[in-house]
């Protein structure tokens, strides 16, 4: 597989690139919480692929994330659409670095999942830390929702074996709810998806995207949610 790492801090225009082949996540979001104005934060906003859709509609959006190059590419987008009720920072998702009781919604999509990867020691620590940093900040009656892989290249959920842990734990330990949706990506040509996959997705799913021709590769994403 590649490294998420090194091109979350050295590749995150081709990250973008990616994603931005996905359809928006606003109406899932919605349906569980309408966010108009919300004092929001986006824990692992990436290039923003949250924090862009739901930017609009807040009171007030944070976008936290480990690389900064990827912040920047979110704080791009937001000044172009001409808002200013945002700021970015870096930060690790257990050492949150916003104020206690200070949002009503936190989103993380497809970030919490390398703290929770069952190969990581002391995963389980890190993820009664961040759950810890998410009720801190959260005013009493806030939501957090957490998105997460659960199968790319299927049309089912199929979660990686080394995530199950981590999402069931979530369940059974924090009480949150869950369910799936699908989160497919929708690529120009065959060219495109297969340089675009291979990119992040790594030699398996670049190669069966050659072999079946694909321009839509499906995927599953699940999602969890909980009202403190």
């Amino acid at each position: 597989m590649p490294n998420h790492a090194n091109i979350y801090a050295n590749q995150a225009d081709m990250y973008e690139q990616l994603v931005s082949k996905q359809a928006s996540l606003y109406e899932t979001i919605q349906t569980i919480i309408p966010v108009e104005g919300l004092d929001i934060i986006d824990m692992g906003a990436g290039a923003g692929r949250l924090t862009r859709i739901l930017a609009p509609q807040a009171k007030s959006i944070v976008a936290l994330d480990e690389s900064e190059s990827m912040l920047r590419i979110t704080a791009d987008h937001l000044r172009k659409a001409d808002l200013n009720n945002w700021r970015t920072q870096v930060a690790d998702h257990r050492h949150l670095p916003v104020a206690n009781h200070s949002a009503d919604l936190i989103v993380s999509g497809w970030s919490i999942c390398y703290l929770g990867n069952s190969d990581v020691d002391q995963w389980e620590a890190n993820i009664h830390q961040v759950l810890s940093e998410i009720r801190r900040v959260l005013r009493p009656g806030g939501t957090v929702i957490i998105i997460e892989n659960f199968g790319t290249g299927s049309e089912t959920p199929q979660p990686p074996d080394f995530l199950t842990n981590y999402y069931r734990l979530l369940e059974s330990e924090y009480g949150f709810s869950h369910t799936w949706i699908r989160t497919d990506y929708t690529f120009e040509s065959v060219d495109e998806a297969e340089m675009l996959t291979r990119f992040f997705f790594g030699d398996e799913i670049a190669n069966k995207v050659v072999s079946e021709q694909l321009k839509h590769l499906p995927e599953c994403a699940g999602v969890w949610w909980l009202m403190v």
